[in-house]
Formats: C-alpha cells, structure tokens, sequence
C-alpha cells in the first residue's frame, strides 16, 4: 500500500491546505486512536505542540477526534517533541502526538505520531492508519466519550528528566551560555535546565508570538545566535530548532559546529568512559568523509544510513548502539531519549567543554572535514538517473574518487530534485566532479 499522507517524519504540510487541515486532523485523531485501543483500560493520548499559530487549531481537531472515539486526551502545550515521547512513556499512554514542522516557516504544521514505548510508530502502524482514515470510523457510545485535561507541570518534568542525563559530578558553574531556542517550543525549558546546572544564561528566540517560529533564528539560522556569542562574550552557543530536535553549536569565537563534530565528540568521550555501544555510531550518506577518517583512527565505527533520523534510529536499535545522529544536528542518544533531543546532546558536549577545561574552539573541532560540495538538480520528470550518459558520468567520478573521496547521488524524496554530493581530499576535483554529474542530469533531463 501506497503511502497518502504519512512522509519520514508524519503527517506534514502547509496549514489549512491538504494534508494540514483541521478536518483531516480530527480523523487522524479518530484513526489513530482506534489502532491502539488495545486491551479494556482507559485508552490515553498525551498531545504537545510548538509555538506555532495553527498548532491551536490542529490541537483542538485531534482532541475532538481521540475523545469521539473513547479515548482521553492530556495536553502538555508547547513541549518540545522528545518530552513528547518521555511523557507518553512515562506516563503510560497508548500513543504520544506532536503538533510540529520542526524547523520549517511558522505557515506550516505536522502531526508526529509515537507509540507507547515513545518511539516513532513503525511504516506497518503508519500503514494501517492511513487504511483507517479512508474509512467509516465508528464512534465511542456518548457514556464513553474521552476527556480532555491539561497538566501543567509537563514541562517541569521534561526538565528534570534532561538534567539526569547531565554527569552528576558536574556543574555549570562559570560558562556563559547563548541558547536559541527559535521562538519554538523549547523556549522556556532549555534555558531552565542550562541555568539550574549552574550556567548564566543568555536566552534568545525567547518571545514566540506564533508567526516567528524559526524566523530569522534557531539552528537553520544561526547568524543571530553567532553575533550574540561574540558580542556577549560567552564560552559557547547552543542553537535549536523549532521542536527542539536539532542541536547546532557555535565556539566563542562564532564559528559553527555542525552535527558531524558532535557526534565525533560525544563518540569519542563515550569510547574512553567505556559506555559506547554498538562498536560506534550510525550517521547518514551525508556526514563527511572527515569523520570516517577520525573514527577509523580511534577504533570506532562508522555505519551510515540514508539521510532521515527516522533510518538511524532504526539502525540504532537493530545494532545496540547509543550513539548516532545527522550532519544537520539531529542527535540521538539512546541511553537517554527514544529519538532527537537537542537538549540532551547540548548537555553531552557542555559535559565534554567542563571536563577539558579547554576553549569550546579546541573542544568541538575533533577532525578537519574533507572538501564537501552538494547541488540540487531540478527536474521536469522521469528518471534522469536511469540514463545511460548520465550513468557514465557518474561511473568516471566514482573511478576518480576511488580511495581519495566519495560520492553520493539520490533524488529527493519531497520534490523533483537529484541531490549530487561529492567529498574528497581536493576541493577542486570535487567541484569538478559535482559540475560534470550536474550537467550530465541536466542534460538528460531536457
């Protein structure tokens, strides 16, 4: 079966346009919540959201769904997506939902669906609600009818929980800390958490006001979070985005540090404290060749995914181990949330920045990344890949990079887009091979 609306990460789109609408929500609601009323217990859904304008609208539509069909609903209100999937599990719900589109513009929403081990649901769950939502639902008898409640401590508990990832015989004590929490969900527990260790704080993306939502700010915009590092003169920046999923680090002296560097670090710290597991970490295609290299030195392995958290986790659990992430910043760490927690990864490197006693700019360079070049090549339609010149071209680059880079092409799976990726040791082979393959998909393309 085809899939209609779920993509790698749920249900996602403009709002108030298919699929974001407030009638297809209240029927997801409706679906999901008869797939897992499993059992005769009082069936629960908790449901958080980011700050975005339309997340009220999505809320209120699910609420009425789940309810319709017999089961209660727990609203936590802006949290970010991992207290999501703690508090689902935690306290024993069926299902966790949350109401976000990560780092995309305040005009759009998604729909995240977590079972009640707090994972993200399987492609076989996903599957079956999407059957259910082309189907007559039937409804709860008006005696059983969910209720509806919100908990206001959620919050509170998320951080309590992500302070117990923080070693014990830490602190933050003397770190100023620049945290960008993207006006999105995360804007009043990360800079709690990082304050009640012991850091000064200086928060900003702070004053979400629905429509500035990864505006300008948060880990897909870092400039802001760069120039207030420098300008304040603090030791470290911590960026996040809209759901608070993605962790970006920026070095007193403004420079960026992407998910590549981080993962490097935390790997490394967890293979001297003996706690790494799995043999090493799990990253995507996309993660430079640098990191690879760095790895191999230390004894540590490298297993790549395609590009998506969704495949890491994956690989993650079939392969035992704890550590894996993106190049984006998406970090997961198994020994302490089901999926991406930007906070939690924020507080790993903070532990690492305390333990050396070094600047954050010797701390978070771990590896020299190789020359990485990346384009995009629009298409009109068929399968330009498929061609027999196109197939050569790329044939010839990868005889070229033999031992020296890598190459990585594959169409997006969001738009008529091939995305060519080539890293090597020369940066102008790089971009050569990258031009060549362009112009061959281009070409074939026409």
């Amino acid at each position: 079966m085809s899939r209609q609306y779920f993509g790698t990460d749920g249900i996602r789109g403009r709002t108030n346009q298919w699929p974001m609408t407030p009638d297809l929500a209240m029927k997801v609601g409706m679906a999901a919540g008869t797939h897992f009323q499993r059992g005769s217990h009082r069936h629960r859904v908790v449901i958080g959201k980011d700050t975005r304008l339309s997340g009220y609208m999505v809320e209120n539509a699910l609420v009425a769904g789940f309810t319709a069909v017999g089961m209660d609903v727990v609203q936590f209100g802006p949290i970010p997506t991992p207290a999501v999937a703690l508090l689902a599990h935690s306290m024993r719900a069926d299902l966790g939902v949350m109401i976000s589109a990560s780092h995309n513009p305040y005009f759009d929403n998604g729909i995240k669906l977590f079972g009640p081990d707090g994972y993200k649901l399987s492609d076989e769950d996903e599957l079956k609600i999407e059957a259910l939502l082309g189907q007559s639902i039937e409804l709860a008898p008006s005696k059983d009818i969910g209720r509806a409640r919100r908990v206001e401590d959620a919050r509170g508990r998320y951080i309590h929980a992500v302070k117990s990832s923080f070693p014990a015989d830490l602190r933050l004590d003397g770190l100023k800390i620049v945290v960008d929490c993207a006006n999105g969900a995360a804007y009043q527990v990360a800079p709690s958490a990082f304050w009640e260790l012991g850091a000064t704080v200086v928060a900003i993306g702070v004053t979400p006001n629905g429509t500035n939502i990864n505006d300008g700010c948060g880990s897909t915009s870092p400039m802001l979070l760069q120039e207030t590092v420098v300008s304040s003169g603090a030791d470290i920046g911590i960026a996040l985005d809209g759901d608070a999923d993605r962790l970006i680090v920026v070095d007193e002296k403004g420079r960026l540090v992407d998910g590549d560097q981080i993962m490097a670090l935390i790997a490394a710290n967890f293979m001297a404290a003996g706690t790494l597991r799995g043999g090493g970490l799990v990253a995507t295609v996309m993660s430079n060749l640098g990191l690879e290299r760095f790895l191999a030195d230390k004894g540590i392995g490298l297993e790549r995914t395609k590009v998506g958290d969704r495949y890491v986790l994956e690989r993650m659990r079939e392969g035992g181990f704890n550590v894996g992430g993106e190049q984006s910043g998406h970090m997961i760490l198994s020994d302490y949330a089901t999926t991406g927690d930007g906070t939690v990864a924020a507080l790993q490197v903070l532990a690492a920045l305390v333990r050396s006693g070094k600047p954050a700019s010797e701390t978070l360079h771990q590896f020299d990344p190789v020359p990485q070049l990346l384009k995009n090549v629009r298409f009109a339609g068929g399968k330009p890949l498929d061609h027999a010149d196109v197939k050569r071209v790329i044939a010839q680059a990868e005889a070229e990079l033999n031992g020296a880079g890598r190459l990585v092409i594959r169409p997006s799976g969001t738009e008529p887009v091939i995305r060519v990726m080539a890293e090597g040791d020369s940066e102008d082979q790089v971009k050569d091979v990258v031009e060549r393959i362009c112009a061959a998909v281009e070409k074939a393309a026409a």
